[in-house]
């Protein structure tokens, strides 16, 4: 039967990864609610204004094989590149047609819309999962980060699409140790202009305000990056001051204004894959349980701002933030993504003791 694509069904984009790499694979999908959302273009202020976005599913024999979205940033296209559109959450079974069909649709949709270029995974932006797994394959993800089979970048390259951009994910064993406060970390620490602002569930909200600024000012010269806004970044971390544990990160001051920071939280996809990253009756009961037994984290992001870089605060915050970490009862770390031309985020990785989890490409090619 030939494959036939259906364009936003939700529920079929929703199982479209479970029924393609079946129940024992590591992927773990993002909760069924927010997933939704993000998708929600009236809702998502990504896609306010002149960007948009479509998805579309690809079925056989009445089953759900693949899904893709295709979808254009406004703001990044007037920064980078104007001729780009990205494709992402291509997600599907080692299936040639379907593969090929689902991204012919992308490409399509983006042509039809004046972008010669398409690349992707983007799920949605640069600041949020990118990437398609090239090594790795074994080793789960942690919250935020992407997973996918090896058919995935195969069928890709199948399709005219070159890797490009890689990427690096790295795992850390908070009970070997890690960075040690040295001369620059405590001259810091003696410095009356510094001053540790308080993460607490009540200070929750301004410290997200301040996690905001440190972000777009620390990563402003960062390939791909766009400032984020206001309403994008509470969208984004709508319900994160619910999961986050005060002890995982921590906001620095200086001279009162916001100058660093570094976000974790728990690591959720064991419990996003007990529940099948949809709620349930029973989801309060599986929450408490994975409280109780969870030992990971996942570094979602650490900035300091220019001014301040090489200085030391990033040691300092990360001695910080591993202490209390273990001090917490957790044992291993996980980053999101670092670009193999980031090199001062990859020899801090690897003077930590990190070890490389994954490694990640964007795929991109002329339409």
């Amino acid at each position: 039967m030939t494959v036939t694509l259906q364009t936003e069904n939700f529920d079929a984009f929703f199982d479209a990864p479970f029924a393609a790499y079946g129940t024992d694979s590591p992927y773990v999908s993002p909760l069924r609610s927010d997933l939704k959302r993000f998708l929600d273009k009236s809702a998502n202020p990504l896609f306010r204004g002149n960007s948009d976005l479509t998805y579309f599913t690809a079925h056989r024999d009445g089953r759900v094989v693949g899904r893709i979205t295709a979808h254009f940033h406004a703001e990044s296209n007037a920064m980078h590149d104007p001729d780009l559109g990205y494709f992402g959450y291509f997600d599907c079974a080692d299936d040639a047609d379907a593969a090929a069909a689902l991204l012919t649709a992308a490409a399509d949709w983006l042509r039809a819309r004046d972008f010669s270029k398409m690349a992707g995974n983007f799920n949605l932006t640069a600041m949020q999962q990118i990437g398609v797994v090239t090594e790795g394959f074994d080793r789960r993800p942690y919250l935020d980060q992407v997973w996918s089979p090896p058919h995935i970048a195969r069928l890709l390259t199948e399709n005219g699409f070159a890797p490009q951009f890689p990427m690096a994910t790295f795992s850390l064993d908070l009970t070997r140790g890690g960075p040690t406060i040295g001369p620059k970390q405590q001259a810091i620490l003696d410095d009356p202009a510094f001053a540790f602002a308080p993460v607490t569930r009540h200070t929750i909200p301004a410290r997200m305000d301040d996690a905001r600024l440190i972000l777009n000012a620390s990563f402003a010269d960062n390939p791909m990056f766009v400032p984020v806004t206001a309403d994008e970044f509470h969208f984004q971390a709508k319900d994160m001051k619910w999961i986050m544990d005060p002890r995982l990160s921590v906001v620095l001051h200086h001279h009162g204004k916001p100058a660093a920071c570094v976000i974790c939280v728990p690591d959720l996809n064991p419990l996003l894959r007990r529940i099948g990253s949809r709620m349930g009756i029973s989801t309060p009961w599986h929450y408490l349980r994975h409280r109780m037994t969870n030992t990971g984290i996942s570094l979602i992001f650490l900035g300091v701002i220019p001014a301040l870089q090489n200085r030391g605060v990033n040691p300092l915050l990360m001695a910080r933030i591993m202490q209390a970490a273990r001090d917490a009862g957790y044992k291993t770390l996980a980053n999101t993504w670092i670009a193999d031309e980031n090199g001062a985020s990859l020899a801090q990785a690897v003077k930590a003791g990190a070890d490389q989890q994954h490694r990640l490409h964007l795929f991109a090619k002329a339409i």
